[in-house]
């Protein structure tokens, strides 16, 4: 606890800052224009850079960091800049296209404001000035943190040409004040002083630190970490891009106010969330830290902050593993006005894989972050909880990264900032930082590997931590929730706890023959996992494209060449052709199988039909995709379905979400009806997706979605954005959407979900009704066993 002269002189120092920061960027602010583009061209993907290919930001650049202008005015790219139609400023910067398309080619009028507020792009900070921090004398507790942990991340992202597809931001020196948002000036001090110190000085200093060694270079190093996450922060906060990552040294999340703590010096992810709530004025602040060790210094400074909702997972065994804190365990949920925005789920063995990773962001952490609603997503990104690390010892494989990634960017409207924390086997974590930026750069996710079924360990602990936080948070308040005690990993032996942040040196990876295992393993797996994206991302016809006026969208859509009759009535000859009755059936038949097949040969990523027989159409369309091999189609029908696919072969899986209970059909394995009248005061929805229809789709990993939308439907606007935002994460993102409903707002939504356009926005969360509550219960009872990734809690069954 600080005193209060601290307290006095913390306050003086914050209020200090934020007069400055606000002073610089009202000077900075430019005179704003009075023309305005149409509505239609409100996101756009750029970059700024100056013609002269100088490393110093264009001016225009340096004013989007401080606050984004009100007007920059665009004319149509000649491709030679980006490799793709786009746009460009008139002036001495250049905005580089990253996606946009099909703009047109007269000059454009000035962009407002609000164009600024979405834009897209990824941004991606490294300096190599941040690998000069070293550790000069043999210590096997910290050998493990050496510089080729950000160099060989960033060689990888230029492997697979990520680097270039990325924002390039500067890295820049935080400053003393923003250090001190955090930490104290004795902390700072002490740090600063190690700069003219010799080998032994500095080893001795480093002695009084739990896990931690210093090096002439460190605090040059610790403050370009702390600058690199702020600019993150800025680029982000600004509308420059809309998401990024920071690869930095050294790490931050278990460094407190007054201490350096395992490899960590400065706080960079605790400094970044101070600075944006002072900067921007954000009140509501997600930090997920997914490092295998608890972020105990990221916590000790929000456990009485409810802005800031703090998320760890951890390697915990019963407080045996390092750092070895009763606070690190589930029932350590925050203090005072901070109760309930500290959730702790501790992993009480090694070896969790990806599905046990799933099951908590699906039964914990996305349920409580959808409820807080924030308004910017900080990310403790240590990749030590993936395979092959010492540190962890767990099994998770690259990809299940692009997936947790893809769910939190649908959180904050995409504002997302990715700030490296561990990550020790350099195979294992530079595949992973692939992954994360390839899904930061919107690309189709891999199918995620393994079975689908949480551990008995892992659902011990979701069931705990549940129910520690179930007085907080109201999707919880009808939830059966209870505490397990006797734990299935709880020995009678007492063990000694782990005083380092290393595991015990028996059980750590270290011989050469296993590491060179596990780095062939990741040689062929990501062969395996990785596959080519598809030219094209979503596909329509042209008269949806003018119908539902998406032709002034700010992406391409690609418009197919229909089929004519003959061709149509040939194909459903051969089956389902009593369910085509009219012409008009027929042509909007003909429009989804087109694009259905150009999913299919992989030539487009997704697309969008019109059907006004939708539930006809359907059953046409799910027994195309077996033609070519399929083995597991998923089909969400919202609304009336009056053609009920045969699901017995297990190939199609369907979920029919519905009005009112369908007479004389039953759920079944494969053929599942969900009831539910979306909430009017909101989106009730989050439950039913979260809790049921994301476990269920996971534990089926299909290889193509059908979502369609039917009469007579049952969820509004903001529930159908729900299914296509998050499902996009399965089936390579493979989704043909059907839509009966004429509806503009609704086909716009989820045109510019499919293609990329922006984030959908989800509505107001409400927290779900006892008896739609109930009936998830009863659902889940029934499947679990079928679908394991159901599975929350012992009492169910497991």
């Amino acid at each position: 606890m600080m005193s209060a002269r601290e307290n006095s002189t913390r306050e003086l120092r914050l209020r200090t800052f934020h007069l400055f920061t606000t002073n610089n960027s009202e000077a900075k602010r430019p005179r704003s224009s009075s023309s305005h583009l149409r509505a239609g061209l409100w996101a756009f993907r750029w970059t700024c850079h100056s013609p002269a290919r100088s490393r110093r930001p264009a001016p225009c650049c340096r004013r989007a960091a401080l606050r984004p202008p009100s007007a920059v005015r665009l004319r149509r790219c000649s491709g030679d800049l980006c490799g793709e139609r786009g746009v460009r400023a008139a002036g001495p910067a250049v905005l580089r296209c990253v996606v946009l398309c099909g703009v047109a080619e007269r000059e454009l009028s000035h962009i407002p404001v609000s164009a600024w507020a979405m834009a897209s792009g990824t941004a991606l900070i490294y300096d190599e000035a941040m690998t000069r921090h070293k550790l000069l004398w043999n210590d096997p507790i910290c050998d493990i943190e050496v510089p080729e942990r950000l160099s060989a991340s960033y060689e990888q992202l230029q492997c697979y040409h990520l680097v270039e597809r990325c924002v390039p931001v500067p890295a820049r020196e935080g400053s003393e004040e923003e250090i001190l948002l955090v930490h104290s000036s004795e902390h700072l001090e002490a740090a600063k002083s190690t700069q003219t110190m010799n080998e032994e000085e500095l080893k001795r200093i480093s002695g009084n630190y739990d896990s931690f060694f210093f090096h002439p270079n460190t605090y040059h190093c610790a403050r370009l970490a702390v600058g690199a996450a702020l600019q993150l922060v800025d680029s982000v906060m600004s509308g420059k891009v809309c998401n990024g990552m920071a690869l930095v040294r050294p790490p931050g999340h278990h460094s407190q106010r007054n201490a350096a703590n395992g490899f960590c010096l400065f706080n960079n992810v605790a400094i970044a969330a101070e600075y944006a709530k002072l900067k921007y004025g954000l009140q509501r602040i997600l930090i997920v830290d997914w490092d295998v060790h608890h972020g105990q210094g990221t916590q000790y400074i929000f456990e009485e902050d409810p802005s800031v909702l703090y998320f760890s997972w951890h390697r915990y065994e019963h407080q045996e593993f390092w750092p070895s804190l009763k606070e690190s365990d589930y029932d350590a949920v925050g203090l005072g006005k901070g109760k309930g925005f500290n959730i702790n789920l501790p992993w009480n063995k090694v070896g969790m894989g990806n599905s046990d990773y799933l099951a908590a962001f699906f039964h914990v952490l996305l349920p409580v972050a959808f409820e807080f609603d924030p308004e910017l997503v900080l990310v403790s990104s240590g990749y030590d909880s993936g395979i092959g690390d010492p540190e962890g010892q767990m099994n998770a494989t690259p990809e299940v990264f692009a997936h947790l990634t893809h769910f939190l960017m649908q959180l904050a409207h995409g504002k997302l900032c990715v700030i490296l924390e561990g990550g020790y086997h350099l195979k294992s974590l530079s595949e992973s930082v692939c992954m994360t930026v390839k899904t930061l750069l919107r690309d189709p996710l891999p199918q995620v590997t393994g079975e689908m079924a949480p551990c008995l360990s892992a659902i011990e602990s979701i069931q705990n931590v549940r129910a520690a936080h179930k007085p907080y948070w109201k999707w919880l308040t009808y939830e059966d929730t209870s505490f397990l005690h006797n734990l299935s990993t709880r020995s009678d032996l007492p063990k000694t706890a782990d005083t380092n942040p290393c595991a015990d040196d028996g059980a750590k990876i270290t011989d050469s023959n296993e590491t060179d295992k596990i780095e062939r393993f990741l040689e062929l797996h990501m062969k395996n996992v990785i596959f080519p994206v598809p030219p094209i991302r979503t596909a329509t016809t042209a008269e949806l494209k003018a119908s539902a006026h998406l032709n002034t969208f700010p992406v391409h859509l690609h418009v197919v060449k229909e089929m004519d009759k003959n061709e149509i009535e040939a194909l459903v000859s051969d089956f389902h052709a009593d369910l085509v009755k009219t012409n008009k059936t027929l042509l909007s038949l003909g429009s989804t199988l087109t694009i259905l097949d150009k999913i299919l040969k992989k030539e487009v990523c997704n697309g969008i039909a019109e059907s006004p027989a939708a539930s006809a159409s359907v059953a046409v369309a799910l027994r195309h995709p077996l033609c070519f091999g399929l083995q597991r189609v998923l089909c969400i029908f919202v609304g009336d379905m009056h053609i009920i696919p045969n699901t017995e072969d297990g190939k199609i899986l369907v979920i029919h979400i519905c009005k009112e209970e369908q007479t004389g059909k039953s759920s079944s394995k494969h053929y599942i009806v969900l009831n539910w009248k979306e909430d009017a005061d909101g989106n009730d929805f989050f439950s039913a997706v979260l809790g049921f229809i994301l476990p269920v789709a996971y534990s089926y990993q299909p290889n193509l979605i059908v979502i369609a939308v039917g009469p007579n439907r049952s969820l509004g606007i903001s529930g159908i954005s729900l299914l296509f935002g998050l499902l996009q994460g399965l089936a390579e993102s493979r989704i043909l959407a059907v839509i009966e409903d004429t509806d503009i707002n609704l086909m716009q939504s989820v045109a510019k979900t499919l293609a990329g356009a922006s984030v959908p926005h989800f509505g107001v969360h409400v927290p779900p009704t006892q008896e739609k509550v109930n009936q998830i219960k009863m659902l889940r009872n029934q499947l679990q066993q079928d679908w394991k990734m159901l599975q929350c809690s012992v009492n169910d069954g497991i």
